[in-house]
């Protein structure tokens, strides 16, 4: 059985004391958690704060972007190397926020600022490298906008993204890192894909990878949920078979319903 991840993306939020103080409250109640692995990506400031809070716990750490370059001049970038050195060992690559036309939101997607900075399929697939040559472990996300669901092209963007982010990628490097289906139109909108159509998506992706790299890696890879995954649905997500954890941004940044999610999803696995 593959091991369930449940990981917080607290993308711009919390001051330094404030992540401190978040930090401290989920590695006291579920820091000693081994059968759920538990990633806390804050933001780059307080990578280190952090970082020290939940060393010696089941906690893990992660960046929320990264660089392929290891220096220059590269103005307002971290490369993976910095992330290394202050202990990260997992890192998002290729959120729907970081993707698209830089500062320009989706037509779509009114009612949150998505697909801002810039990322594109290629930089996403330099970026999961430049992060496993460095010893992290990417977490790939991928996602269709609201109009491109309305339009039936769901799998065929999923299947492209991963595609994409994959190219030039050993079975071995394939088989090692995570991947997030986030549907861009249920980020941060309290909309939640259906936790049958979410199994499906993934269902989808790890077919995918199976195609291009052969049934072991697409087996032994994990793959996530991501899109208002709360204390009240994650449940139902977390029962079905081809989901191995969740992505989370809202319900990440209260202790208390980011360790709800980890007990419920070592609830499910415990059966």
């Amino acid at each position: 059985m593959r091991k369930p991840i449940i990981a917080g993306n607290w993308k711009m939020n919390k001051t330094l004391s404030e992540a401190r103080e978040l930090a401290q409250a989920v590695a006291e109640r579920v820091g000693s958690v081994s059968d759920v692995g538990m990633i806390l990506c804050p933001p780059f400031v307080a990578l280190e704060v952090v970082g020290s809070i939940i060393d010696g716990s089941n906690i893990e750490l992660g960046g929320q972007n990264v660089y392929w370059r290891e220096s220059g001049a590269y103005t307002g970038e971290v490369s993976p190397t910095m992330l290394v050195s202050v202990g990260c060992r997992y890192v998002i690559v290729g959120h729907s926020e970081r993707r698209g036309r830089f500062g320009v939101p989706e037509p779509d997607m009114t009612e949150g600022l998505h697909r801002l900075f810039g990322d594109s399929d290629e930089s996403v697939n330099v970026k999961a490298k430049a992060a496993l040559a460095a010893g992290l472990i990417p977490i790939i996300c991928c996602g269709e906008t609201l109009q491109e669901r309305q339009a039936g092209d769901t799998d065929l963007i999923v299947r492209e993204q991963v595609s994409a982010a994959l190219e030039g990628l050993s079975a071995e490097q394939v088989t090692s890192l995570v991947i997030a289906y986030e549907p861009v139109w249920a980020i941060g909108t309290g909309e939640t894909c259906q936790d049958d159509e979410a199994n499906r998506v993934i269902g989808v992706i790890r077919l995918t990878v199976a195609e291009l790299f052969d049934t072991d890696p697409a087996t032994s890879m994990r793959i996530l949920y991501g899109g208002s995954v709360k204390p009240e649905n994650v449940k139902g997500l977390m029962e079905q078979l081809e989901i191995d954890g969740g992505l989370v941004g809202g319900a990440s940044l209260e202790a208390d319903s980011f360790c709800q999610l980890v007990e419920t999803t070592q609830a499910v696995y415990q059966r």
